[in-house]
């Protein structure tokens, strides 16, 4: 009891010891506590950036889609660009890109 004697009242009190353990239990010892809660909202802004990009390319390609559909040109210009394709009377010459070290 001498040990309790040297604090100040308002430590005494139970209140304020039920305040702090239950402080200290939800800080860091609790399932939701402060550095998990941090851990999450981290996670989730993570994830909504990754959902704002995927939506942004899936709107992309959605225009692509529909002006390759509508526009034989655009086609045309695509099937040479990717599948190296040409017409009937036409040569293709693939030239190397030298690779920079």
């Amino acid at each position: 009891m001498k040990l309790l004697a040297h604090l100040p009242l308002w430590l005494r009190n139970k209140y304020v010891i039920a305040f702090a353990a239950f402080t200290v239990w939800m800080l860091f010892f609790d399932e939701k506590d402060v550095f998990t809660m941090h851990h999450h909202r981290q996670e989730l802004n993570d994830l909504q950036q990754s959902k704002k990009y995927y939506t942004d390319q899936i709107n992309k390609e959605r225009i692509q889609l529909e002006n390759l559909k509508n526009n034989p040109a655009i086609l045309e210009k695509y099937a040479r660009e990717n599948y190296y394709m040409k017409r009937d009377n036409e040569d293709l010459f693939l030239i190397p890109e030298k690779q920079a070290n």
